[in-house]
């Protein structure tokens, strides 16, 4: 399990060096220049890479795009469009939900996310997730 406490520089520092790559053929394999993906790892950035280049990194380090992604503080094109779109069909009630699970751990947060898609299954309404 990452530790919760872990920045998106630091990550991606520790996994590129642990997985042999170098700096600048990391850099490039990722299309940002060696200076720009130091400053990242070091935390000098303002605004981190987007999230095109971030699922990008973690593909070529094996790790999971979307816990990447979120740590870097970014939220990819696909998921914002499917959050806004679930969000306009029910504008009060899903941002009630959202601010609900706000404190869920991940364990419970995974157990709700099965029970909506069993329900789901049952009612015929297709896909939960």
């Amino acid at each position: 399990m990452p530790d919760p406490r872990q920045t998106f520089g630091n990550l991606v520092r520790a996994t590129r060096v642990a997985r042999g790559y170098s700096l600048r053929r990391f850099a490039g394999l990722v299309g940002v220049s060696p200076t720009y993906l130091s400053q990242v790892e070091q935390g000098k950035v303002e605004r981190p890479p987007t999230a095109e280049r971030v699922q990008k990194m973690a593909e070529l380090l094996d790790q999971n795009p979307d816990h990447w992604i979120a740590l870097a503080g970014r939220m990819s094109e696909h998921i914002e469009k499917d959050v806004a779109e679930i969000i306009r069909k029910e504008p009060e009630a899903m941002p009630a939900l959202l601010r609900a699970a706000k404190g869920l751990t991940a364990e419970e947060l995974r157990k709700l996310t099965e029970q909506l898609k069993k329900k789901a299954e049952r009612t015929g309404e297709g896909d939960a997730s």
